[in-house]
């Protein structure tokens, strides 16, 4: 297969990537996944249009792994003025996260316990008004007031929450 397509395959993977080494390992790195389908039992009917599609997979690849090396390199070039990761993953926004879950679900258990109960089905498991009704053996207008009356209250701690970041924030 090697002797019968490489050429081929080669001039290929030289207009993809318009560079001879490069063409040349992305062709050895097509033949290599397409020897080891292969081996692994799979039936190729059309050896040249899978290698020529193993090879386009493998230049995609190739240009993915770059664009992330031309980042890593980038962020350590300006290492101060980027975090050292995601922000969500940054203590300061993990413990603001953490206070926030708390207080939503200080607030939840203000409520009643029904309620508190009908909410929790709609929002935790998912399911609709008129399962909860269903479920709890109430009507379909009470678990609406329900969830309403549970969603103000979480309105309301969201609006406080808020109020708070902005008073915290250091003014220009």
């Amino acid at each position: 297969m090697l002797t019968r397509y490489y050429r081929d395959l080669l001039n290929f993977c030289l207009r993809k990537a318009r560079d001879r080494d490069t063409a040349a390992d992305l062709a050895q790195e097509s033949f290599a996944r397409v020897l080891k389908m292969q081996q692994a039992g799979q039936a190729i009917l059309s050896p040249a249009a899978l290698l020529r599609q193993v090879a386009t997979t493998a230049k995609i690849d190739l240009d993915r792994r770059t664009a992330v090396r031309q980042a890593d390199s980038l962020d350590d070039l300006d290492d101060l003025s980027h975090p050292a990761g995601p922000r969500h993953l940054q203590p300061e926004e993990a413990y603001a996260s953490s206070q926030a879950v708390q207080a939503y679900l200080q607030a939840i258990d203000t409520l009643p316990p029904r309620c508190r109960e009908a909410f929790s089905l709609y929002v935790f498991d998912g399911l609709s008004k008129q399962e909860i009704a269903d479920r709890m053996g109430v009507s379909l207008s009470m678990v609406k007031q329900y969830v309403t009356r549970a969603k103000a209250v979480c309105e309301t701690c969201r609006q406080a929450l808020a109020a708070t970041e902005n008073a915290d924030k250091p003014k220009p």
